[in-house]
């Protein structure tokens, strides 16, 4: 058709939006997204949180066998949510690009963590285990609950997660624990208990245990318990959706654009830190 805009070709499974008018951006009015783990569900959710609303634009969704590198240039921040071993990766390629990166993705191994810090020298980025509103109040909660009883009460953290959830004890629950761990000022490698099995012997007063369930479609739950004798509390959150954990991500995604070089917590984006 005469007049036509030509075609923008991608690689298989990828997706760029038509141009948007440069005023728009100008104007503030929406953050260009790049979606790394596009098809997986988180990589779903985000997408139709950010369909809902015109604050964000998905500039390119890429996922496992695609090339980020040819869509990561159209963005203002990568949201990742895909597997261990990619993330480095991808802080890399952001760093290259100069692009802010959210990364939701856990169960990475130290030699990993190291590997992403490098890059905080170069790009802001949100680094968080879970991005819901409520489970960082939880956290929250949980430092002030574990400051408050003091070290009379016993510490246990529980979560139940969905069958398919290939790491364990799940992100929220390890920062729940290091937060413990913190307040308590143990050696969180030395107090941790994975279940307990056998003639175990009495509780110490250092430890603090983690159980950690799996079946189900179950999205996430998290209980820490702190017992003591005669009473006991527990702090829950339950998430039904995965809507809750996209619209935090896509939250932390507008704010850290822009945001000094380093490394932020979800507790920095809803100013809790």
């Amino acid at each position: 058709m005469p007049g036509a805009a030509p075609q923008r070709r991608t690689l298989p499974g990828t997706f760029l939006l038509p141009p948007r008018p440069l005023d728009c951006y100008a104007r503030g009015r929406m953050t260009r997204l790049v979606i790394n783990g596009s098809r997986g569900r988180m990589g779903q959710a985000l997408l139709a949180g950010a369909a809902a609303n015109p604050e964000w634009v998905v500039a390119g969704a890429v996922d496992q066998g695609d090339d980020l590198g040819a869509v990561v240039a159209q963005c203002d921040v990568v949201i990742d949510f895909t597997f261990h071993a990619v993330t480095a990766g991808v802080a890399a390629l952001c760093a290259r690009y100069g692009k802010a990166l959210v990364i939701g993705t856990t169960g990475h191994s130290e030699d990993e963590k190291v590997a992403i810090r490098t890059h905080a020298a170069t790009i802001p980025m949100v680094w968080a285990s879970n991005y819901s509103t409520g489970v960082n109040t939880l956290f929250w909660l949980t430092r002030k609950a574990a400051e408050i009883l003091g070290p009379g009460f016993d510490l246990e953290v529980v979560e139940m997660h969905h069958r398919m959830k290939r790491d364990a004890p799940s992100g929220t629950a390890t920062t729940l624990l290091e937060i413990l761990a913190d307040v308590r000022k143990l050696q969180l490698a030395e107090a941790l208990r994975h279940g307990r099995s056998g003639i175990t012997g009495e509780r110490t007063d250092s430890e603090i245990g983690i159980h950690a369930l799996r079946g189900g479609d179950v999205v996430g739950d998290h209980t820490v318990i702190f017992a003591a004798p005669g009473e006991r509390v527990e702090l829950t959150h339950k998430a039904s959706s995965r809507d809750t954990f996209a619209r935090g991500a896509l939250r932390a995604a507008t704010w850290v654009v822009g945001r000094p070089p380093g490394i932020y917590s979800m507790q920095d984006v809803l100013g809790l830190a």
